[in-house]
């Protein structure tokens, strides 16, 4: 059983779509993220998350953003910079109620002006929610 609060870790990497051996950089940490996300995501790549100064190709990137973090669509583009082609970037927003929380329109207004879709969303626990943005298929070969 999960208490309030936690993220199961068991699947929190699967709905992320983290495989092992995968590099997967993390932007916009602060302490408000919630750690156990980041610890079952090390877990399953089995190495620590890289920061922004990171000089490997990436397939995931965990954006950690809050309302009052800056131009989301600056921060996106920073983060496609150094993407695989097939490479995935998470858009971690606090949920409704949460301090910082992102309006959903904020996402969706700033996903297109920077060349990427928007696929899904999960929740990352009580505070948490992530959107899955990717480069439109016609870019993906």
């Amino acid at each position: 059983m999960v208490a309030a609060g936690d993220v199961d870790k068991n699947n929190v990497a699967d709905r992320l779509g983290i495989e092992p051996d995968m590099v997967v950089q993390e932007l916009g940490w602060d302490e408000d993220v919630n750690d156990a996300v980041r610890a079952a995501v090390e877990e399953r790549i089995g190495g620590e998350l890289l920061d922004e100064h990171a000089d490997d190709v990436i397939d995931v990137v965990l954006l950690w953003w809050r309302d009052g973090d800056g131009d989301l669509g600056d921060a996106l583009v920073d983060a496609r910079g150094p993407l695989d082609e097939n490479g995935v970037i998470w858009v971690l927003t606090p949920k409704t109620g949460q301090p910082g929380h992102v309006e959903p329109a904020e996402i969706a207004e700033a996903v297109p002006t920077v060349g990427l879709s928007q696929t899904s969303n999960v929740s990352l626990g009580q505070e948490w929610t992530g959107s899955r943005l990717v480069p439109p298929r016609q870019s993906r070969r």
